[in-house]
C-alpha cells in the first residue's frame, strides 16, 4: 500500500462503491492524531484487494476526520468489517478515546463535472454540500440541475464536482474539489450560489442537508492510502 498526499481519483472505473464516514473527535487536539491513527492501522493489517484505496480529511473547524474509501463491491466491504473491523478500530479508539461515528453512508459516483481547465490542477480545499432525495426522478433532477448551473457558471477555482449517490437513494452528496479556501470563499461571495439555490428549492423531493455553519462542511486533505492502483 502507498501513502500519498493526494485526493481520491475519484472516477476511477473500478471503485463500485464509495464509503463515507465522518469520525467527530472530542477535541480538536485530537484531529490528527485521530486521522494519523486510522491511517496507520489500515498499513499495518492485510488488505484485500477489494479494498482499493481510503483518503482521510479534516475539517477545517477542528472537529472531524472524513474518511473516502473505494472498494469494488459493498459485498467484499461487508465481509470485511464482519471479521476485521473490531481489531482494525481497537487501536484507533485505545489511543483516542471518545471519537463518536454517525455511520457510514454508502454511495456510488453518479456524474461530475470537470472543467476543461481544471486536469493536472491538485485541489485545495473539499466542500461536501449534501441534499436529501425522494427518489429516482428527484435524484437525476437535482443532478441534471447541479451540473447544467455549473457548466453555465464557469466558476473560478472550482475543479471538479462530482455528484455521488447514496444506494438507499436517500441522498446525493457533491464532492466538490475546490483549488483553495479563498476560491471557495469567492464563489460564495457570488450570485452564483444563490441562483444554483433558487433552481434547487424548485424541485420536487429536494431538500438541502448539508450540516455546518454555513451549509456546507469544509475539509482539508490529510493523506491517502492507495492499495490498488486505478487501471490505466
Amino acid at each position: 500500500m502507498t501513502r500519498t498526499f493526494a485526493f481520491p481519483e475519484v472516477r476511477r472505473a473500478d471503485a463500485a462503491t464509495v464509503l463515507i464516514s465522518r469520525w467527530i473527535v472530542p477535541d480538536p487536539a485530537d484531529q490528527v492524531a485521530a486521522a494519523d491513527a486510522v491511517l496507520d492501522a489500515w498499513e499495518a493489517q492485510e488488505r484485500p484487494d477489494a479494498m482499493l484505496s481510503l483518503t482521510v480529511f479534516l475539517s477545517l473547524d477542528g472537529t472531524e476526520v472524513l474518511h473516502h474509501a473505494q472498494w469494488t463491491s459493498d459485498e467484499a466491504h461487508r465481509e470485511w468489517a464482519r471479521t476485521h473491523r473490531p481489531a482494525a478500530l481497537a487501536p484507533v479508539d485505545e489511543a483516542i478515546p471518545g471519537i463518536r461515528r454517525p455511520g457510514l453512508v454508502r454511495y456510488r459516483l453518479d456524474r461530475s463535472h470537470v472543467p476543461d481547465r481544471a486536469p493536472g490542477r491538485p485541489p485545495g480545499l473539499l466542500v461536501t454540500p449534501v441534499f436529501a432525495t425522494t427518489g429516482p426522478a428527484a435524484r437525476r433532477a437535482l443532478t441534471d440541475t447541479v451540473l447544467d448551473a455549473l457548466a453555465e457558471a464557469r466558476v473560478p477555482g472550482l475543479l471538479g464536482a462530482h455528484l455521488l449517490r447514496s444506494q438507499d437513494g436517500s441522498r446525493v452528496l457533491n464532492h466538490a474539489e475546490w483549488a483553495d479556501l479563498a476560491a471557495w470563499q469567492a464563489f460564495a461571495d457570488s450570485p452564483v450560489p444563490a441562483r444554483i439555490a433558487a433552481r434547487i428549492a424548485a424541485l420536487d423531493g429536494v431538500t438541502p442537508d448539508s450540516g455546518g455553519p454555513d451549509g456546507v462542511r469544509h475539509y482539508r486533505l490529510h493523506g491517502s492510502l492507495v492499495n490498488v492502483a486505478p487501471p490505466a
